[in-house]
């Protein structure tokens, strides 16, 4: 962990939630490992900190499915499974459904068409992220990219699902992701196409790029958890 690096960024005022976002980080970039267990005095030691905050940011990436408390010993980042990230991709079936479907959906899209310019510039920083097989700069953007889209349709509760499951979904395939020499090709390059496709007023398609992305996504894990490189497969995912 760079816990030199992390230290000088903290602040007081927001101590526990910026340590929950670094920790996060380093779960998503790899670095913190699936099963890689630490202890609440190693974290507060490299961020020199006290325990307080660390230990509720723990708690807090805890409750949020990416730790899990090992009793007399601290924290171990959750391993996800092949099964996991098929009822990830279940759930994240279901929110599309639920943004996207119907007439209420393409009426907030009428009076939304700044808001999702605004969108499509985060989706073209993702596209282009994806496009040259940057997974790093990839998965800020595109974290981004679906909270604020989500947002546009007015339920925060989907919005905060929404953005949970796709850390979920991030985290479970980053160990398949970085085997791979040479990502390009393998991402989803859809977000441009997903937003001009709402830009047009269609709420009805764009929940079937989602769709189709969701389904590629799943088929494309697959092959990797199964030892293949995701060369010849059509699909794009994550």
């Amino acid at each position: 962990m760079r816990g030199g690096e992390g230290a000088g960024m903290v602040t007081r005022s927001t101590l526990r939630q910026q340590i929950a976002d670094a920790l996060r980080d380093e779960v998503l970039s790899g670095r913190l490992a699936p099963g890689q267990e630490f202890t609440v005095k190693e974290i507060a030691e490299g961020f020199g900190v006290s325990a307080t905050p660390v230990r509720e940011a723990l708690v807090d990436l805890s409750a949020q499915g990416l730790l899990d408390s090992v009793q007399h010993r601290g924290f171990r980042v959750h391993t996800f499974s092949l099964d996991d990230f098929r009822t990830m991709i279940e759930a994240r079936c279901l929110v599309s459904d639920a943004v996207f479907g119907g007439i209420a959906a393409e009426a907030l899209l009428a009076g939304a068409p700044g808001v999702l310019a605004s969108v499509r510039r985060r989706g073209e920083e993702a596209q282009r992220a994806a496009a040259a097989g940057d997974l790093n700069v990839l998965i800020g953007y595109d974290l981004r990219f679906w909270r604020e889209l989500s947002a546009v349709f007015g339920n925060s509760y989907l919005t905060d699902f929404l953005h949970r499951l796709r850390v979920q979904s991030w985290v479970s395939t980053v160990p398949f992701l970085r085997r791979q020499d040479d990502l390009r090709g393998l991402l989803w390059t859809g977000h441009g196409h997903l937003v001009e496709t709402l830009l047009g007023g269609d709420a009805r398609a764009a929940r079937e790029i989602v769709t189709a992305y969701n389904r590629e996504s799943l088929r494309l894990v697959e092959t990797l958890a199964d030892g293949g490189t995701g060369n010849g497969v059509r699909a794009r995912g994550f």
